[in-house]
């Protein structure tokens, strides 16, 4: 762990701390969780992009979510999923347990529009629910839901959290649906 200290100066330490919700101590963790990604690329330049792939391989957190891959994408500077350890490090931080109930809110907002228009609709909901339960799960065929089960799932979904009629939630809408899922807020998080 002392090795890893000497990595960041003060000041990158304090800046680091200024922008994420981390104490110092938790930026230099995961510094050493970045790193173990791919050890080697990391140790021979601390500014490296790692790869998608390797992420995906190696960070089992990322790995079992079965949004790890749009995640990477949205948090990476590139747009690829490629990151370097100031993506990691915000990714880290907004699904760390201190982020702000707001901030998950605007990410998980952004990790579930699929479609990036703005809205969640129809379209997102199905990708959403066939990653998590159909045919996009790793649950095995029998226990996946239905096309017909889907369909009822996002009519609900839309009847209960769309309050304009217009057939797809707007951020707002989306905003008071969550918050009314207190639970939700525990397990949008990435444990250090």
């Amino acid at each position: 762990m002392g090795q890893s200290k000497s990595v960041f100066s003060q000041e990158e330490l304090e800046e680091y701390q200024d922008l994420t919700y981390f104490s110092k101590a938790e930026i230099v963790h995961a510094f050493e969780r970045f790193q173990a990604l791919d050890p080697d690329h990391v140790r021979q330049n601390r500014h490296a992009s790692i790869r998608l792939a390797t992420v995906l391989a190696h960070f089992p957190e990322i790995r079992v979510n079965p949004f790890g891959e749009r995640i990477c994408k949205l948090f990476s500077s590139d747009g690829e999923g490629n990151l370097t350890f100031e993506d990691f490090l915000d990714m880290m931080s907004v699904f760390s347990e201190n982020a702000d109930k707001d901030v998950k809110t605007e990410w998980a907002f952004m990790i579930y529009d699929f479609n990036n228009d703005n809205v969640i609709d129809r379209s997102d909901l199905t990708t959403l629910l066939s990653k998590l339960c159909g045919a996009e799960s790793r649950a095995p065929p029998e226990e996946q839901i239905s096309e017909e089960t889907m369909k009822e799932v996002i009519d609900k979904i839309i009847s209960e959290g769309d309050l304009d009629d217009d057939g797809m939630l707007s951020y707002p809408e989306f905003e008071h649906a969550i918050l009314k899922s207190p639970d939700f807020f525990g397990t949008f998080r990435i444990r250090m």
